[in-house]
């Protein structure tokens, strides 16, 4: 029988098949085998597959054979994972366009990609000041001290030095790369890279030798926004890739942090521009924690959650709720509970769920926590 996995490196060589299509692919059919067996006319039901991307589904299937394409491609890229893989990251499967494929290099923990440990993003400019390198170090300090994986995309400037803290710091770090995850680039970080992959991770979606392409990285940044329920800016100009990564994670309804600056800074002017906008400020590494901290991790709410004896949990009190909002709040248990864990049990996706929330918020039922966490008014 023909590994999955298969079928998804096949799908992803087809022109006008992209990450966002494939998942509505895949969550229609149920697998990526029934889909590459399916007739046209079945796929022509899938929202986003037209004329073109139809004639180039048929001419890829008639030619490709996707168990001999996926053992070549093996004995190159021989640790990867699809997102029908059980240990695919829990947080980067939910955004409407994860990767197909999630190139890994280093030391899996799998405690994080079940999110049974927070992630927390931090990113900014190549040329941070030295009040910018100084905070990257304090924040990345006490967000390890406080159990957090540091993700970042191996960038000169704030990425780096992330990076290099949570290391000195002792902490666990993931690094998302543009490239395949054996280039390191720049190579000015390729002894940085070595100590990730002794001591944490290195992620791509790109296959082993993938140099790097400009036209990568605003796609590695949702990787980073993805697997993470935070992202920090520490400085970023008005231009800056980091905002697209702050912008990419409110997207997907994560948290997004700004670290202020003074107004006569050019590294300032993007992190000013996300708190105008909404980002939540960061004072100092207690308020950032306190704040993180109730980011609770995604299996712990389920244990604690759970009666210590054998009885059944009393129902919530019945409300005159519309229709479509009632199982939803149902959903939602007397203790607050993670928007990530809510997205798992009602199986909505996060930008559905969050309009219903807003909803219950505005009839007085529901009241919004932070870190994305939600529990009962009253």
């Amino acid at each position: 029988m023909t590994d999955e996995r298969a079928y998804w490196l096949a799908w992803s060589q087809i022109a006008g098949v992209g990450p966002t299509l494939l998942m509505r692919i895949y969550r229609h059919f149920g697998s990526l085998a029934a889909a590459w067996d399916a007739d046209l006319a079945a796929l022509d039901a899938v929202e986003g597959i037209g004329g073109v991307t139809a004639g180039a589904i048929a001419k890829i299937r008639a030619s490709l054979n996707p168990a001999t394409l996926f053992a070549e491609h093996q004995r190159d890229n021989p640790d990867v994972w699809t997102p029908a893989d059980a240990d695919y990251p829990r947080l980067l499967a939910e955004i409407p366009d994860p990767p197909p494929l999630l190139y890994y290099r280093g030391q899996v923990a799998l405690a994080e990609n079940r999110g049974e440990v927070g992630l927390v993003a931090i990113v900014g400019t190549r040329n941070p000041s030295s009040y910018g390198k100084q905070w990257t170090y304090r924040l990345v300090e006490a967000l390890v001290q406080a159990g957090f994986t540091i993700v970042s995309g191996l960038a000169e400037g704030v990425d780096a030095i992330a990076h290099q803290a949570c290391l000195d710091a002792g902490g666990r770090t993931i690094a998302v790369l543009g490239t395949g995850v054996n280039r390191v680039y720049p190579a000015s970080n390729r002894a940085l890279a070595q100590q990730i992959d002794r001591k944490g991770l290195i992620l791509s979606e790109h296959p082993r030798g993938t140099g790097p392409d400009r036209a990568h990285f605003p796609s590695r940044n949702r990787i980073i926004a993805g697997l993470c329920r935070a992202t920090l800016v520490i400085e970023a100009g008005s231009k800056s890739g980091a905002l697209i990564t702050a912008r990419v994670a409110n997207d997907y309804g994560r948290e997004v942090y700004a670290l202020p600056g003074s107004l006569d800074q050019p590294q300032s002017r993007g992190c000013l521009e996300l708190i105008a906008g909404g980002a939540q400020l960061i004072l100092d590494e207690a308020s950032l924690l306190q704040s993180l901290g109730a980011i609770p991790p995604l299996d712990t709410l389920l244990k604690h959650s759970a009666p210590s004896q054998n009885l059944s949990p009393a129902k919530p009190p019945a409300l005159d709720l519309p229709p479509h909002l009632e199982p939803i709040f149902q959903a939602i248990p007397p203790e607050a509970i993670a928007l990530d864990t809510l997205v798992q049990t009602t199986q909505l996706d996060t930008s559905n769920l969050l309009a219903a929330l807003l909803e219950l918020e505005m009839l007085g039922v529901v009241s919004q926590l932070p870190g994305m966490r939600y529990c009962r008014a009253g």
